[in-house]
């Protein structure tokens, strides 16, 4: 696990784009975060890292949007979701369970037991110490997840 600050929107991005440097097909992404914390501001930074081009929202509607870049982007956001049934009735699992691309969770946090064995959590919270800043902790849940997010930590660390 390791933290980062970041004091703009503009730091937050380029804290998702040295991610999508590192990131490799078969991650599933977790991010935590209260509305307007900056979640879909880093999926649309690491989205621009991995070569997708057209625009990248949050799939808050339709639950569920795919971009195509280097790899495929499946962009799930769970907000709107009341029941374990209803990731079952949009494929939810078929994409988690062995992911083709990288898959993107926003409110990872309502259905906790429904995740897959192995993803990275991303975890942004506002400090309140200016309105842009940020506290994002990174953190890895499995074996092959710990080891993205230390090599992570390494890439972070040099490249700030």
């Amino acid at each position: 696990m390791f933290t980062c600050m970041t004091n703009s929107p503009e730091d937050t991005g380029h804290l998702a784009e040295l991610v999508g440097q590192k990131i490799r097909e078969g991650t599933v992404l977790c991010l935590e975060g209260d509305l307007g914390a900056g979640k879909t501001l880093f999926v649309q930074s690491l989205a621009r890292t991995l070569g997708v081009e057209g625009e990248v929202t949050s799939p808050t509607f339709n639950l569920m949007n795919i971009y195509v870049g280097i790899c495929r982007i499946f962009h799930f956001d769970l907000y709107r979701l009341e029941s374990e049934e209803e990731l079952e009735d949009i494929g939810f699992y078929e994409y988690t369970e062995e992911p083709e691309g990288i898959v993107v969770i926003e409110w990872p946090d309502k259905f906790p037991e429904s995740l897959p064995d192995e993803y990275v959590l991303v975890r942004i919270e506002r400090t309140g110490e200016t309105e842009d800043a940020r506290r994002i902790v990174f953190s890895g849940v499995g074996e092959r997840s710990q080891e993205f997010v230390k090599e992570l930590e390494t890439f972070v660390h040099t490249s700030h």
